[in-house]
This record gives structure tokens, C-alpha cells and sequence, in this order.
């Protein structure tokens, strides 16, 4: 099958230039896109230069803008992403294209323990991977790996739901998986990156708590808000106990705790509903 290996690249100047050609070294025939996202150094003079179709973006609009951008002019029947950073490399690509040979619709480069920037980096992904393993029954090994490959219309029927941002690999993983697609993943080791990390340690804290939502909302969201309103049906429960017991009354916390667990439950169960619709959409 046809092959296109995007690229998404932000002041890359330092490594989009041996990123690219160690692509077309190894896959001469495939079509390589490096998307421009408003870099302001010579990365898309030199993405060219080493032989990518260079897509540029005015401005910077983010990396998952970047991805759509790509993955909308690629021609290929598989598409391929990886950083423009260094931290990826196409060598380890093969594994990857094997399992779309053997059937599977996306597969994933599972990073190694020592491929991450940072501990906090470390455990955040973990944290990341065991929510999504808890939300969809299967073992995730890398949500936020930015290095996989899919099947081209497939990955192409939800563009729509991918945002600008970097957390892109997660919504598109569990969309796969809420969508029945065959999801596998390969281990990888990532080199550290060449330049400055575009990542902000006090953004990525919001990011995070954001990311944690997402899984839940894009998979089913009633896995999230019925425990929740289990706990405050229990917790009200448990308090009328308690005030009956000593005063032989029924309070107004322990109503407000029973209207807790029936609200939340109604906007889980809408939830579910807007997401069934977001998925049948595709």
C-alpha cells in the first residue's frame, strides 16, 4: 500500500533536515509532508530541500492542527506520523507497517520507561494509560505517543473530532477503540529531542486534567459519572442514617446529596447519548 509519512514541525531547523532524508532513505517511494506550523527559522527551506512536500501554515495553529493539515493532503493508503524533532525515527516504522500488514487498523509506538523527557512526564503518561486501560478494557501502553501509523481513511473519518493541540494521539486512540478499530502497539525507544521542547511544565498541568476528561468523554462518559453519582447517593444515604439515628430527621444536606446523584447521573447518561451520536457520525 502507498505510503505518506507526516510530519508536524515548529522550529525544527536543527533535525527536520536528517528526519526527512532518513525517511526517504529508507522509503523512497513514499510521500513525505512536513507541515510548517509557523515556524520562523529555516525548517520548511530545509524540509524541502531534503526532499518533503512542505505545507506551511501562516501561523502557528498547533500540533494537532498540524496533523489534520497533513493527513488532508496526504495521498497515501497509510499514513505515518512522527516528530520533526529527532526524537523519532523512521527506522523504527517497519514494525508498525508489519501489524497494518497483519490486519490491525492503527499501530502505536509504545515508548520505554527511559524515552521520556522527565519523571513527571513519566508518570502523567502512566496515569494517562491506566484511566484509558480502565475505561476501555484494554491494555494501553502509550495514550499520548505521538508515533503510529493507520489506515489512511480510517484516520480520516475523524479529523473533525481531533483538536489543535497536543493531546491529538489521545483522541484519535479512543476513537479507535470506541469505534470497534483494530488498535495495537509496538515498543519503541525515542532519542531526546534536538532544540528547545515547545512544552510548558505550568500549561501541561492544565492539559493534563483536560486529557483525563477527554478520555472519559470520548469512550463513555457513564464510566465516569455513575460511580461519581453512586458516591453521593451513598454519602447521602449514609448521612440520613446518621441523622435519623441521633436526631430522628431528614436535613436538607442529605437532599441535596440525593439531588447531587440524580443530576449527575442525568448529565452522564446525556453524555453517553452525544457521544453514541458523535461516533455514529463516522
Amino acid at each position: 500500500m502507498s505510503l505518506s509519512i507526516i510530519i508536524p514541525a515548529k522550529n525544527e531547523s536543527g533535525a527536520i533536515g536528517s528526519v526527512v532524508a532518513t525517511a526517504l532513505e529508507l522509503y523512497p517511494t513514499a510521500e513525505v509532508i512536513v507541515v510548517n506550523d509557523g515556524s520562523t527559522d529555516d525548517t520548511a527551506t530545509l524540509a524541502s530541500e531534503a526532499g518533503a512536500k512542505v505545507v506551511s501554515h501562516p501561523e502557528s495553529l498547533g500540533n494537532g492542527a498540524a496533523i489534520k493539515s497533513g493527513a488532508r493532503v496526504a495521498t497515501g493508503e497509510v499514513l505515518a506520523f512522527m516528530d520533526g524533532d529527532g526524537q523519532h525515527s523512521a527506522t523504527e516504522l517497519a514494525p508498525l507497517i508489519q501489524k497494518l500488514d497483519e490486519g490491525f487498523d492503527m499501530a502505536i509506538g509504545a515508548r520505554d520507561s527511559g524515552s521520556h523527557a522527565s519523571f513527571g512526564r513519566l508518570f502523567a503518561n502512566g496515569l494517562y494509560n491506566g484511566i484509558a486501560s480502565m475505561m476501555s478494557g484494554r491494555k494501553i501502553l502509550d495514550l499520548t505517543s505521538g508515533f503510529r501509523v493507520a489506515q489512511a481513511d480510517k484516520f480520516k473519518q475523524f479529523l473533525y473530532l481531533l483538536p489543535n493541540g497536543f493531546s491529538y494521539p489521545t483522541t484519535i486512540t479512543m476513537a479507535f477503540l470506541r469505534s470497534g478499530y483494530a488498535v495495537t502497539f509496538e515498543p519503541i525507544s525515542a532519542a531526546k529531542r534536538v532544540g528547545k521542547s515547545h512544552i510548558r511544565p505550568i500549561r501541561d498541568g492544565v492539559r493534563f486534567l483536560i486529557i483525563i476528561f477527554k478520555i472519559a468523554t470520548l469512550y463513555s462518559p457513564l464510566k465516569i459519572f455513575l460511580p461519581a453519582s453512586g458516591l453521593f447517593f451513598a454519602t447521602g444515604l449514609g448521612y440520613y442514617a446518621y441523622t435519623y439515628a441521633t436526631t430522628a430527621r431528614f436535613t436538607n444536606m442529605s437532599m441535596l446529596l440525593f439531588s447531587a446523584a440524580v443530576i449527575v447521573f442525568l448529565i452522564g447518561l446525556i453524555s453517553e447519548q452525544i457521544t453514541s451520536l458523535t461516533y455514529s457520525r463516522s
